[in-house]
């Protein structure tokens, strides 16, 4: 699904939209793609002279990527991130680069997720770890 199908899932808008598009795999996991532009708001001051996406814009960038797994549960609800564990980061995301999003739930218990992420750039491994959330309506 290309953007404007995300945002019928996602209550997410420019500039917090971090998810170019996006597909639920047969297994029920998802893939979610972004390209970091360059211009991007999270680059401006991070870092002059060197931008490097931020650790906590890649885990939004993965948490978005998980709620296309959710799309049914999701209609008109928001959801809302409950943790993140064991969290970390390989390499840095610079501007050019294009985004590889997997993610899967691994436990659901009444509307919180549990989920396992992991984003690539080029089949190198970028950032890891394990987000849970709620969906609240």
């Amino acid at each position: 699904m290309n953007r404007e199908e995300i945002k019928k899932i996602l209550p997410h808008r420019e500039p917090m939209l971090l998810v170019d598009e996006a597909e639920l795999l047969p297994d029920g996991s998802a893939h979610g793609r972004y390209t970091v532009r360059g211009d991007e708001w999270f680059l401006k001051g991070h870092f002059p002279g060197n931008p490097t996406v931020p650790g906590v814009i890649l885990c939004e960038m993965m948490g978005q990527s998980c709620c296309v797994m959710l799309a049914e549960t999701m209609a008109g609800k928001t959801p809302y991130f409950t943790g993140m564990d064991k969290v970390k980061f390989h390499h840095p995301a610079k501007p050019g680069d294009t985004l590889d999003i997997h993610c899967k739930v691994t436990k659901e218990f009444r509307n919180f997720y549990f989920t396992r992420c992991e984003s690539s750039v080029d089949g190198k491994l970028v950032a890891a770890g394990n987000l849970s959330f709620a969906i609240v309506g």
